[in-house]
């Protein structure tokens, strides 16, 4: 346990993941000063991009919360924090919210070996990175975790829907009743027009929406299910020249995305689970100016378990065996991404380890979701003249 008061951070990345989305509740920023709230001490920020960490520090600088930022250092990367940042001022957590383009291999030929520089630079601190773990090689990344393993660095990946009260609810009901999941089916519904970041919209760079946003629900749909069998996969998608492809409220130019790299629309993924049960995934981007849907049911012996917006207001419907009628359990304030945030400090300072998702588990999500696009391209109809 830390015997300091103040709790140091340091904040990689300038961008949506720390300091707000326009899509979502991302947020890492919010969630620690919430968590710690006069305790956060934020030694500095790194971030490429000067102008866009000097606006983020100025934005803070007008917030209730302007104190935990009012010395934190701009650095333009990881090997130059950890040259410049005084021993004294060594964070306790480095919270990552870059992109994971530049992630997930241990060849540094390209810089892009983010989990390296952090290990060597700081190999006191925790590391929370953001998912996926990488948009690269599933092998690579699955090395980088057993580096990250072998050098003891205690590690959280942000894949938050596994620590949503409603979820926990659901593992317990699952494990008092000694149920086998025979089942599971998760939806999720993007709000493509809040989507403002042209790299969203290119698959070589993001990996594409499947890789990039729906990773959070085939995450959670492993976190029931167990180990999927990618020699099962099958998937067909409405890519962007059929018919039932074309968006109307497109914020970005897809004219200037060679054709190629443009993203699929919507996303029909069957799987096995390696334990003989049967998974199912929709994907699609296709609302407009409104909250996402995202749920997911769970099957067993007996028991439905059925989980809607996953992302305001959480509902758990529960049919158990000989009734008639459904349980209902709504958590209107619950907020995964605190929770998640929460365990992992406290990971960091009591030893308990209550972090539900690591490294090489996230790996396999990642390896996962190339599954499915790859399938699903395998399946696609050709482009007609």
């Amino acid at each position: 346990m830390t015997s300091e008061t103040s709790y140091r951070v340091l904040l990689v990345g300038a961008g949506f993941v720390n300091f707000g989305t326009p899509e979502g509740p991302w947020n890492h920023s919010k969630r620690l000063e919430k968590k710690l709230g006069p305790r956060l001490h934020v030694v500095g920020l790194v971030d490429p991009d000067r102008a866009r960490a000097e606006a983020a520090l100025a934005g803070k600088a007008s917030s209730p919360h302007a104190a935990s930022y009012a010395n934190a250092t701009i650095y333009a990367s990881i090997n130059e924090a950890a040259a410049q940042l005084d021993p004294s001022l060594t964070p306790h957590a480095i919270i990552v919210g870059a992109p994971p383009a530049f992630r997930g291999t241990l060849d540094s030929s390209k810089g892009y070996d983010m989990e390296v520089q952090l290990v060597k630079g700081f190999p006191k601190s925790a590391l929370f990175l953001e998912k996926p773990v990488t948009t690269g090689s599933v092998d690579a990344a699955i090395q980088v975790g057993k580096y990250l393993e072998k050098e003891k660095m205690l590690v959280g990946i942000g894949y938050m829907l596994r620590y949503g009260q409603a979820q926990q609810l659901m593992k317990k009901i699952l494990a008092e009743n000694n149920c086998e999941v025979m089942m599971t089916s998760a939806r999720h519904i993007f709000t493509y027009d809040w989507a403002l970041k042209p790299a969203w919209w290119h698959k070589s760079i993001d990996g594409g929406p499947i890789v990039e946003n729906g990773t959070h629900i085939c995450d959670l749909s492993r976190f029931f299910g167990g180990e999927v069998d990618l020699n099962s996969m099958m998937a067909h998608s409405i890519e962007w020249y059929e018919k039932p492809g074309k968006l109307s409220k497109l914020q970005i130019d897809e004219s200037k995305i060679p054709e190629d790299d443009r993203i699929p629309r919507f996303t029909s993924a069957t799987w096995k689970y390696e334990s003989g049960a049967i998974g199912h995934l929709e994907y699609g981007v296709s609302l407009i100016n409104a909250e996402w849907t995202c749920e997911i049911t769970v099957w067993a012996d007996g028991f439905q378990l059925r989980l809607v917006d996953l992302f305001a207001g959480p509902t758990l419907y529960v049919k158990r065996p000989n009734s008639t009628k459904e349980e209902v359990h709504t958590f209107y304030d619950d907020d995964a991404y605190y929770n998640e945030m929460s365990a992992f400090i406290d990971t960091t300072e009591t030893g308990d380890n209550k972090i539900l998702s690591s490294y090489e588990d996230a790996a396999r999500t990642y390896e996962m979701t190339l599954a499915i696009r790859t399938a699903s391209e395998n399946t696609r109809r050709p482009r007609s003249s």
